[in-house]
Formats: structure tokens, sequence, C-alpha cells
């Protein structure tokens, strides 16, 4: 991953990556699908492209939000709360807060270089519609959208 960008950004440039996204969501999309079946190396330019993007609008969100020119979401907030309350959380344990259900979850953010074991794990709450009941998808695309560089690696089945 590359640093921080220290840049100040403003929100026509916001709006101008996110007409950048719509099409090369498509192309990634369409190219994911296609992985399954295959196998041996995989070549994903556009799902690479896209990511790139995702990076950049993260970083832009950033710097926006440190501005005070768009508020911090609620996700954002919780989740801090929640990190601070339960430091020593295991994957798939579900907390309750405030009245709702949470779910601790890990994904890779970092492999060997061999890709054989994890150096580094991604950690991210995510909201749960009941305590035994599904992840609200809203809330997931929020965490996805606010944190890209936790879902970079893929675990597509072959």
């Amino acid at each position: 991953m590359s640093k921080v960008d220290t840049k100040l950004h403003s929100l026509n440039e916001l709006d101008d990556i996110n007409k950048e996204l719509i099409p090369l969501k498509e192309i990634a999309d369409r190219e994911l699908a296609s992985i399954y079946g295959l196998t041996g190396m995989v070549y994903t330019p556009h799902l690479d492209i896209y990511m790139q993007v995702c990076l950049k609008r993260a970083a832009m969100l950033v710097c926006l939000k440190k501005q005070g020119i768009i508020p911090v979401t609620d996700v954002e907030i919780i989740s801090a709360e929640l990190d601070v309350l339960h430091k020593r959380v295991r994957s798939k344990k579900v907390v309750e807060y405030k009245g709702n259900y949470y779910i601790r979850r890990f994904t890779p953010l970092k492999l060997s270089k061999s890709g054989k074991s994890v150096q580094k794990w991604a950690k991210f709450w995510l909201l749960q519609k009941s305590e035994e009941g599904g992840v609200d998808r809203n809330w997931e695309s929020q965490v996805h959208e606010i944190w890209p560089a936790y879902f970079l690696i893929r675990a597509v089945e072959m």
C-alpha cells in the first residue's frame, strides 16, 4: 500500500472519482465472476484498477472528513467505540452494544512471500440484524467503502 495522500481534496474530486468507479465496478464484477472454474494464474487487470480507484476514493474520504467537509459515519464511530471496549475479541464473536449486535471479523491483510501464511490481519465489525441473524448488507457495504484495503486479498474458490 502507498502512503496516505497529504494533499487536501474537494467534493468535486470525490464526485469525479465516484463517476470513474461506476463502469470499473461493472467490469471488475464480470471479471471476478469469470474467474470461477479456471485454474493456474489468473490475470485480473480490471479488478486491480477498480481496487486502486477504491483506495484513492477512501483516501479522499479520510481527507474530507479530517477537514470537516463531510461527517464521520456511524460505522466509523461505532467501530472505534467497539475496538476500545472489546480489544481482545476473537473472530466471529458477537457482542451487544446499545441494543444492537455486532460481530467481529478478521480478514487477511498481508500474506507471507509464499502466500501460505498471514502476517497481518484486518479487523472490523459488522452489524447483525439479530443475535443469531445475518449481517446487515448496508453496514457491510459501508465497511467496504471506508476500508477497501481490508478486502484486497480475495478468496476465489476454484
